[in-house]
């Protein structure tokens, strides 16, 4: 039978590892997105400056702009439908990380109360045994 030795005390830091390693790719997935925008933004479109902007029907609060939409470029509709596509799978990355995160610790918890389990059933049969008849085993010649 395959034993196991597992170390709360280290997976406890490895889980720490993991986490900070996830922040990184949270963060990293966070400047993609601003920095696409960006690029989108910086694209620029393929109508005249005055086209460039629809003006949107609704009531604007007083001394606000009105209301319009910018007009998009085949690039910024590229990157637009590239992220689209793209985030199932960021999505994805971060609920896996989690699953992985979540697992490991649920199944050290178990083992640590499989151990405690293990320790008690111990205490219980050193406790059920029967010292008297162990004593008079051993005097018999």
């Amino acid at each position: 039978m395959v034993g196991w030795d597992i170390r709360p005390q280290g997976v406890q830091g490895q889980l720490r590892v993991v986490g900070t390693h996830a922040g990184d790719l949270q963060k990293a997935l966070t400047a993609l997105m601003a920095t696409v925008s960006e690029a989108a933004q910086a694209a620029g479109t393929a109508v005249p400056g005055a086209q460039a902007a629809t003006p949107l029907q609704g009531p604007v609060a007083v001394g606000q702009a009105p209301l319009s939409r910018a007009a998009m470029g085949p690039v910024a509709a590229a990157l637009g439908e590239y992220l689209t596509e793209r985030d199932k799978d960021f999505r994805s990355m971060a609920e896996r990380t989690e699953a992985s995160v979540l697992g490991a610790v649920e199944a050290t918890n178990a083992y640590c109360r499989g151990d405690m389990e293990a320790a008690e059933h111990a205490q219980n049969a050193a406790r059920a045994v029967r010292l008297d008849l162990l004593r008079h085993t051993g005097n018999r010649p």
